[in-house]
């Protein structure tokens, strides 16, 4: 099983950049944390981060074939990329959204969410806990996947 974990603008900045919002924990670190829990559950993971839009689609696109989930932050993207909407929906693999802060509590145009309704679930204003949320849903979402194919063999 393999998960893919995609980011994007801004949060390689993360422990810089308003820490009265995001806090004082570095990517790496909640990689890191990732990194431990995918590997108790024997799952491959896979991190990229990008602050550019095109390359956030180019990675998603290259998950098809390749990955059994994905967490995404697309971050600022997240409320005007149609184009991340439509790669996420192309692929077709379990994709749960993640959000470092409460979006919804957050300025006006925050609220409009251009990705959620083509992903699997979202996980909002949680902290950095929020990527260890979104890491046991997907890893759920996998093992259901997994049991119901095995079912279906099982049938025929």
């Amino acid at each position: 099983m393999k998960i893919v974990v995609i980011q994007g603008p801004n949060l390689n900045m993360l422990g810089v950049r308003e820490t009265n919002i995001y806090g004082p924990m570095k990517l790496e670190q909640i990689h890191a944390q990732m990194k431990e829990v995918a590997g108790q559950n024997g799952a491959e993971i896979e991190f990229f981060q990008s602050n550019l839009e095109g390359e956030l689609v180019d990675k998603i696109q290259e998950c098809y074939g390749e990955a059994h989930g994905i967490i995404i932050n697309a971050a600022a993207y997240t409320h005007t990329s149609i184009a991340i909407r439509d790669a996420i929906s192309a692929v077709n693999i379990p994709t749960i959204e993640v959000h470092i802060s409460n979006i919804h509590r957050r300025e006006d145009f925050r609220k409009e969410n251009m990705i959620a309704a083509v992903c699997s679930s979202s996980v909002i204003g949680f902290g950095p806990f929020g990527y260890h949320l979104a890491m046991m849903g997907v890893l759920q979402i996998m093992n259901e996947m997994k049991a119901a194919v095995k079912a279906q063999e099982q049938q025929a």
